[in-house]
């Protein structure tokens, strides 16, 4: 509930150029917002009513961290107000989800917040930019928000890299790990694969291979080089069909290395595979192909 008058709800707009928002500038914009505001703008709002903004890109919170913070919190109080956006139920976090987690952790049932106008486009992207700023995503969560903001902006990889303040094959790389088995993905999440792994992996075609040598490399801690020189070794399947088309082998490994998927030449066919209308779309980006 909340107990001071309510926020005008000014657009975010008005204060910070937001079609320009960058990996570089993002962290502008709050700190603009708190020079700002009034005192009759901060309100009380009941923790209850406030939910995660749905397009946070993080999807682990360091206990640890967030008990210190908690402790601080029923020690001192939260002195930065979090920026929520009005919704259909209650309000969305649009900056501060950690003070809101530790908030409710401390056992408190009001925190100050500051309503702002904020579309959901926008919402996805400050958060991605934000987590990326402080290196809080791990590579899986990055590959996700990524493959989100592609989606929900409708914008190439290209625009996309340059908002990150990537190169485009990093933002490629990182996509590409979304095509990993699932069970390789959890180790990837959890921490116990880098990214440097899951891109090698990314290259290999079969599911069962991949699974096994992501064990190998969490039983034997083995370092990504020594990846990178057994996945050269790794079997693949052989075939007759195979074998009569190994005339085109060197071009579709510079198809797959150029188009990061996997890709097939056989009876004079070409096959590049994709995950998904995103995948698609990327792909066709990088062959200069317009829809």
């Amino acid at each position: 509930m909340e107990n001071k008058k309510r926020a005008l709800g000014k657009g975010l707009e008005q204060l910070f150029d937001l079609e320009n928002l960058n990996v570089e500038n993002v962290s502008n914009f709050e700190k603009q917002i708190y020079e700002e505001v009034t005192g009759e703008e901060i309100i009380d709002l009941n923790v209850d009513e406030i939910r995660p903004n749905p397009y946070q890109p993080r999807e682990v919170f360091e206990e640890k961290a967030l008990k210190e913070l908690a402790d601080s919190i029923k020690e001192n109080g939260v002195f930065q107000p979090i920026i929520v956006k009005k919704s259909i139920k209650g309000y969305e976090v649009i900056a501060g989800e950690r003070r809101l987690r530790a908030s409710k952790l401390a056992g408190l049932s009001t925190i100050p917040a500051i309503i702002r106008q904020l579309s959901d486009e926008k919402m996805a992207e400050i958060a991605l930019l934000e987590n990326l700023q402080r290196e809080n995503l791990n590579a899986l969560e990055e590959a996700k928000a990524y493959k989100n903001l592609l989606e929900t902006l409708q914008i190439t990889q290209d625009e996309l890299a340059k908002r990150v303040s990537k190169s485009r094959s990093h933002v490629t790389n990182t996509i590409g790990i979304l095509r990993l088995p699932q069970e390789v993905q959890t180790m990837i999440a959890t921490g116990a694969l880098t990214m440097g792994h899951a891109r090698v992996l990314s290259k290999l075609e079969n599911d069962e291979e991949i699974i096994n040598m992501a064990q190998e490399i969490i039983t034997n801690k083995m370092p990504v080089r020594d990846l990178e020189k057994a996945s050269e070794k790794a079997p693949r399947k052989k075939s007759i069909k195979r074998e009569k088309s190994n005339e085109y082998k060197y071009v579709e490994d510079l198809l797959r290395d150029k188009l990061d998927t996997k890709v097939k030449i056989k009876e004079k066919k070409l096959e590049i595979a994709f995950a998904n209308n995103a995948d698609l779309n990327r792909i066709l980006e990088i062959l200069n192909i317009k829809e």
